[in-house]
């Protein structure tokens, strides 16, 4: 096995017992870089100067004995919406294309102080608004299972990194699914912690009251590892929750006995592929054959979550991206006429048609006459939502569901119908309107594709979704990686 193919905890032990370097870590991931990115096109960005210098010094705290965390030394793919001191951060969009932050954000800083190695700045849709990466501003990312397919979104970039091995782990954001749908489709884990528990500082917010930054890893453990440098109260974030921490990684226990697993039928039921659905139904039952209580259940309100969520994204998106005008920072319009002309011109030259789309509705969301009509009502129907997550946690411990309706569609399928595209998230949105934790773990495959099984908790339940994925991964045994090799 290559060094670039092993895990967080597999090289953090090899980094222990001076079985390799930090460097030699690095080295292993940039020849796979080399070797794969022209076909995946998994970053915007590659960093190998900071990488090797980053790598330089995890290896020297190493030779003089210093205490060294188990994220040291490990190569990282950052997602390119959230901000990084002096190495450009783009959103995936022309708007964007030269700026070149002054500051860190809280979550990448958090992982800078655990000794991470910085492999570069990950593709992704544009301003995080969209669900195959092919929103990007620059050009498609494509899924390493099959290269014709999309690899998900928006956080396609750091999810194809880790499935074809060009990082050992990255961070993504999730606002609608952007963490567990690509995950899904690429065949990896990815969690989206409890809303504020991770903070928000320095990632450019598409809408705020949804964001959130998790991992993409490559097993469960490696995603509890990650978790635990990621929660951190920041003063930064006035959402950021203060709680007492436990050891993500110590409570990952083989064992469900006793574990109340709901299945909520409205995620079961017309919209999800038929084979897709079998293989969830296989993978619940793996659940129930290790002790678990299966379950179904009904959260009759999810009918209306994509609804209510392309009221409100878009409305926080249109008061969000008001500030990209072509005056503090990033792309302006040569040679206006006058400042009206230079705002139109710049919105209009640097923001892709998908970003605009969204722009306009949520500004006429949030017109005089319509707010009440349409933002008012949509919050109305996430308050109902919240209300059917709370009281099925009356019952059960966790809730299971697809993670995607679909496998990969190929890329160009969805383009032309906006609607459709949308669809692809009818699994996660609600997650994100309630605020609640959810992971999801590959479960399975579909005519080669990988399929993910989607694990929702309560609000700060990540032990219990972690308990769970780690315990279905232990007895389900996923060992399936896509073969790029084997490509043209």
């Amino acid at each position: 096995m290559e060094l670039y193919q092993m895990t967080i905890h597999e090289l953090h032990e090899k980094l222990l017992n001076k079985e390799v370097s930090a460097k030699e870590i690095t080295d292993s991931v940039f020849s796979r870089i080399e070797e794969v990115e022209d076909k995946v096109k998994s970053y915007l960005t590659i960093t190998k100067d900071v990488a090797l210098e980053q790598a330089k010094l995890a290896d020297e705290k190493i030779a003089a004995g210093g205490k060294v965390g188990p994220l040291a030394g490990i190569p990282t793919a950052i997602k390119d919406v959230m901000c990084t001191r002096g190495v450009r951060t783009t959103c995936g969009s022309k708007i964007l294309d030269n700026f070149i932050p002054v500051y860190t954000s809280t979550a990448v800083q958090n992982l800078f102080d655990e000794g991470i190695v910085m492999t570069g700045k990950t593709n992704m849709d544009e301003f995080a608004m969209g669900s195959s990466t092919e929103n990007s501003g620059f050009f498609p990312t494509r899924n390493p299972w099959d290269l014709e397919r999309v690899p998900g979104g928006s956080s396609g970039g750091s999810a194809a990194a880790v499935a074809a091995d060009e990082a050992v782990f990255s961070l993504g954001s999730d606002t609608g699914g952007s963490i567990r749908q690509p995950a899904a489709l690429c065949g990896i884990v990815g969690m989206k912690p409890t809303y504020g528990l991770v903070s928000r500082y320095g990632l450019v917010a598409f809408a705020s009251s949804l964001d959130q930054i998790g991992p993409f890893t490559k097993d469960v453990t490696d995603c509890a590892i990650v978790l635990n440098h990621l929660v951190r109260h920041d003063p930064m974030d006035s959402t950021s929750v203060k709680i007492d921490r436990p050891d993500y990684k110590e409570i990952l226990i083989n064992d469900l006995k006793g574990v109340r697993v709901g299945v909520p039928k409205e995620l079961m039921a017309e919209g999800i592929d038929p084979k897709v659905k079998k293989v969830v139904e296989d993978a619940i039952k793996v659940l129930a054959d290790n002790g678990a209580i299966v379950a179904e259940t009904s959260l009759p309100n999810l009918e209306y979550g994509l609804s209510a969520y392309y009221i409100i994204a878009p409305a926080e998106a249109s008061s969000n991206l008001a500030r990209f005008d072509g005056v503090r920072y990033g792309y302006r319009a040569p040679d206006p006429d006058d400042l009206m002309d230079m705002y139109m011109r710049t919105r209009t030259e640097g923001f892709g048609d998908e970003v605009k789309r969204r722009i306009m509705l949520g500004t006429y969301a949030l017109s005089a006459g319509y707010y009440e009509a349409y933002y008012g009502k949509a919050q109305k129907v996430r308050t109902l939502i919240v209300r059917d997550f709370n009281k099925a946690f009356e019952d059960f411990d966790v809730l299971v569901s697809p993670t995607s309706p679909t496998v990969a569609f190929k890329i160009g399928e969805k383009v032309a119908n906006p609607l459709q595209m949308y669809l692809s998230d009818i699994c996660t949105i609600p997650v994100n309107l309630a605020g609640l934790p959810g992971i999801s773990v590959p479960c399975g495959t579909v005519d080669g594709l990988p399929v993910g099984l989607q694990i929702i908790g309560k609000a700060l339940g990540e032990e219990t979704i972690l308990r769970v994925a780690y315990s279905f991964e232990q007895n389900f045994n996923w060992s399936e990686k896509p073969k790029l090799e084997t490509r043209d």
